[in-house]
């Protein structure tokens, strides 16, 4: 007989002695017995055992558990690496698909050298008195499904205190890029529309044609407010970014918005001051607004005449206090924007726009209202070389010296040059068309300097 069969041999004498003893135990000591001696080796195995793990359900009563909605969006992001099975899923507000772990698997992760597990665990319960019940709905059954979290015990606190924490803003940030952009408008009874549409403009900031170096101001300064979150915690600041967009029309300020409304993934609230009726509808507003947005008046100096604070109070004592008009204020506005009312939300991002810096109170213009004043002015010889990459696909050409030297020269807005390169498709004669255009430009306005003198 060789060894192996010996082994064999031994091992199936082994497990049928064991169960003999096993029916023997059951047989002359009582359950009571048994199910305490058990109890005491699952406790001592326990109280010996370098894991601890935490059990995260899906409710906390009748609410949502947010650590576990948590889990289930970072979980979907390591899924497809390790996972065997992945489920998918897209709704109407995502921007693509979205993976989670289906029931069983087991997802590992690295958190700064510590190794966890997660997994996700199902149970089945069946109805109350199901198996007596004639009722259709008898053979219905729950699923509760909990996370659960297996991690070395050395290492509790960090997970406590650093990685779900993590965990949690990791989620947040997760959703935030995968939405839809939303745009916000406001309906006359001053509620923002609950019918928000998608927001599809493709202005981006590779393809918006402004001054280059700006752009990068731009993009530099909004990564900054991004990432400020513990800046604005430790300076005792509310957690916004104000921005004065000003300059002549067709400048690109609305295109501007647009870029950093999709590289930012913030929904866009469009506030039309001519509506609301007085100060409390705005505050009303803003507190109907969601975190990670922006809030834009557009053409501020056009909405609504708003007066200095010394006139609006000059302007009460006249009237009287029964004869005030219900109407948005200056001092209300700056409430809204720099105030109490300004810390009830965070990372949010302001937007004035105006063609006419000179025409605003300057109190509306100071540091920690309007942060970045942005001025956008007529065409530089970097936003064009932009726009004819955009409209024509080129970035080099003969002509690019000439139009350089006339941009200098000439106020032409982006817009204006736009328009002369979608005339033709051809890639010649839009250039010479620029060319004609503002050398015609140029006399015009020679001639109006001639007329002024």
């Amino acid at each position: 007989m060789s060894n192996s069969t010996t082994l064999i041999s031994a091992v199936a004498s082994l497990a049928a002695s064991a169960m003999l003893i096993r029916s023997i135990t059951n047989d002359f000591i009582p359950l009571e017995i048994l199910d305490f001696f058990y109890s005491k080796i699952y406790y001592l195995s326990r109280q010996f055992s370098s894991q601890l793990t935490i059990i995260i359900e899906e409710f906390q009563g009748v609410s949502r558990n947010q650590v576990y909605e948590a889990a289930e969006v970072y979980l979907g992001t390591k899924a497809t690496l390790s996972a065997l099975r992945v489920k998918a899923s897209k709704s109407e507000d995502d921007k693509k698909l979205a993976f989670s772990v289906d029931r069983d698997e087991d997802i590992s992760d690295d958190y700064e050298g510590v190794q966890v597990k997660w997994k996700l665990s199902c149970e089945i319960l069946e109805p109350y008195g199901s198996r007596h019940s004639n009722d259709r709905n008898a053979n219905f059954k729950s699923e509760v499904r909990s996370y659960e979290l297996s991690f070395h015990k050395k290492h509790k606190e960090k997970i406590f205190n650093s990685y779900l924490p993590y965990v949690l803003e990791r989620a947040k940030d997760i959703k935030q890029e995968n939405m839809e952009v939303k745009l916000h408008t406001i309906e006359y009874d001053c509620y923002w529309n609950g019918n928000s549409v998608k927001f599809s403009h493709p202005m981006t900031f590779k393809t918006l044609a402004i001054d280059a170096e700006l752009k990068r101001e731009v993009v530099s300064d909004l990564d900054k407010f991004v990432k400020g979150k513990e800046f604005y915690k430790r300076t005792g600041k509310a957690w916004k970014r104000g921005y004065l967009l000003y300059g002549p029309p067709g400048t690109g300020k609305s295109s501007l918005i647009a870029a950093m409304a999709n590289y930012l993934n913030y929904d866009i609230y469009d506030l039309d001051l001519t509506i609301v009726t007085n100060n409390n509808d705005l505050k009303n507003l803003l507190l109907g607004m969601s975190n990670r947005s922006i809030l834009v008046f557009e053409d501020i100096d056009c909405s609504i005449k708003l007066q200095n604070r010394e006139e609006e109070e000059e302007e009460e004592q006249k009237k009287g206090d029964n004869n005030k008009e219900s109407k948005v204020t200056l001092s209300g506005l700056l409430n809204v924007i720099d105030g109490l009312w300004s810390c009830c939300g965070e990372e949010r991002i302001i937007i004035f726009t105006t063609n006419h810096k000179e025409r605003l109170d300057p109190a509306l213009l100071r540091p920690g209202r309007m942060d970045m004043h942005i001025h956008l002015s007529y065409c530089t010889f970097s936003a064009f070389k932009q726009l004819v990459l955009n409209y024509l696909g080129i970035s080099q050409h003969k002509l690019f010296e000439q139009i350089e030297g006339l941009l200098g020269e000439v106020n032409v807005t982006p817009a204006e040059v736009a328009g002369e390169l979608t005339k033709s498709s051809d890639t010649r004669d839009p250039l010479q068309d620029l060319v004609n255009f503002l050398h015609s430009k140029k006399m015009v306005e020679s001639d109006t300097i001639i007329d002024q003198c």
